[in-house]
């Protein structure tokens, strides 16, 4: 039977440099558009990248200006989306959000975001209907430049197999714990590096443990060699 190896600690940034020599180095470039970030993320909730992304360019086409989905009827909306899937709840997520600010800001913008502490800015997104740690981080890190991390279902099981966030956490609790270990300079390139390795090699199923290059910093790694739980390839 395999021998567990001995497993070394690593900072979250020496993850990121190892992770960068299989998927490259990536470049924060905030696109400044915090509304488009919001809807965008609303409508990948619960599918895939290319799911919502047919979903989102059949709204921008419905509905040119996103202030018109304020009033807009709620079967439209839903109609647009409906390639998306689970259009009846993230129609009215939408709607409800947008309309929110509006009532809060007498606009619709959330630019004002990029001035507020982290924690005040995060609040008030996640005040909106619908909008959760991941949603607000979205909008954050992406559309205003702002170190909040988000977790999605990949940066979540990789940051737990690496010992990184307890085995009991929820994905809503790693977003707090992940925040407090990484660096601002490095939140960015973490969750897309994290993202990337979650897809290719340290997947759900049969991880492929052998050809990844966190091994030796890896619990669960060590681990699933010696159960028999990795891929043998």
């Amino acid at each position: 039977m395999p021998r567990r190896a001995p497993v070394k600690t690593l900072a979250p940034g020496e993850f990121v440099a190892r992770l960068s020599g299989l998927y490259g180095e990536p470049v924060w470039r905030p696109h400044g558009d915090p509304i488009t970030e919001l809807v965008l993320t609303i409508l990948s909730q619960n599918t895939s990248d290319a799911n919502s992304g047919r979903a989102f360019m059949r709204l921008r086409q419905r509905f040119p200006a996103w202030g018109s989905l304020v009033e807009a009827p709620l079967g439209e909306i839903q109609e647009a989306i409906s390639v998306g899937g689970l259009a009846k709840q993230k129609a009215p997520r939408i709607k409800a959000s947008l309309r929110a600010i509006v009532e809060k800001r007498n606009s619709l913008g959330l630019d004002f975001l990029a001035d507020l502490p982290l924690a005040e800015a995060k609040q008030w997104l996640r005040d909106l209907n619908g909008v959760g740690p991941k949603t607000a981080a979205c909008v954050l890190m992406f559309a205003l430049g702002r170190p909040a991390l988000p977790v999605d279902t990949h940066v979540h099981r990789v940051a737990q197999r690496l010992g990184l966030v307890p085995a009991g956490a929820s994905a809503e609790q790693a977003h707090d714990i992940l925040e407090a270990i990484v660096q601002p300079e490095e939140i960015y390139a973490f969750h897309i590096s994290l993202i990337k390795h979650g897809r290719r090699l340290c997947r759900a199923q049969r991880p492929l443990c052998r050809r990844c290059p966190l091994l030796n910093g890896c619990p669960a790694g060590q681990s699933f060699l010696v159960s028999g739980t990795a891929a043998n390839s």
